[in-house]
This record gives C-alpha cells, sequence and structure tokens, in this order.
C-alpha cells in the first residue's frame, strides 16, 4: 500500500465511522423540551461534534492499523478478491541463462 492508497482508505473509513458515529447519544430539541424558534424539533439540543470527531479519529486509527497490517503483510491480496477472474495472472520472471549457468570447473 503506498502513501495515496493509505489515505484514501484512512479517509473513507474516517468518513464511514463519522456517519456511524454522529447519531450516537443525539438528543433532540423536543426531547429536550426547548424548541427553539425557526428551527425543527428534530434539531440537535446539544452539539458536540469536537468530541464526536475525536472519538471518529480515535476509532478511524484502530481499525485503518489494522487494515494496514492485513494488506502490507499480504494475509489478503488482490487474487484473493479476485472473485470473477478479471485480473490478470501474475507471471514469475524466468531465470537468466547467466544466473543458472554452472561454473566451468564443475
Amino acid at each position: 500500500m503506498n502513501l495515496t492508497g493509505g489515505l484514501v482508505l484512512f479517509l473513507t473509513i474516517w468518513f464511514m465511522a463519522f456517519l456511524t458515529i454522529l447519531p450516537i447519544g443525539h438528543k433532540s430539541q423536543s426531547d429536550a423540551g426547548h424548541v427553539v424558534p425557526g428551527t425543527p424539533a428534530s434539531a440537535p439540543a446539544e452539539l458536540n461534534m469536537r468530541r464526536k470527531v475525536v472519538i471518529t479519529t480515535l476509532v478511524t486509527i484502530v481499525i485503518w492499523a489494522i487494515c494496514a497490517v492485513v494488506l502490507i503483510s499480504g494475509w489478503i491480496s488482490m487474487e484473493d478478491v479476485d472473485w470473477f477472474g478479471r485480473l490478470e495472472p501474475r507471471e514469475i520472471p524466468a531465470a537468466t541463462p547467466a544466473a543458472t549457468a554452472t561454473p566451468a570447473g564443475n
């Protein structure tokens, strides 16, 4: 995994985690009993955005580290997830004649 791939993976996981964590602990204005005029009753009573961003980042770091270890170690490769056979098979380079030749004295 290169730098760009790692960054894209991190941001993808971050946004998925953020959208999952965002509604946790949501208390609407109607639940709090005080609806500000001009806002919907379902609007949040208190917005703890900084706390949710920090929690999202910490969760993302853990999930990203696990994904990075699995991808970098080679436990799962592109060939493992090629269920439809669309990737070309990897060709192992043939050994050059100079590398396989035996010394003249043997």
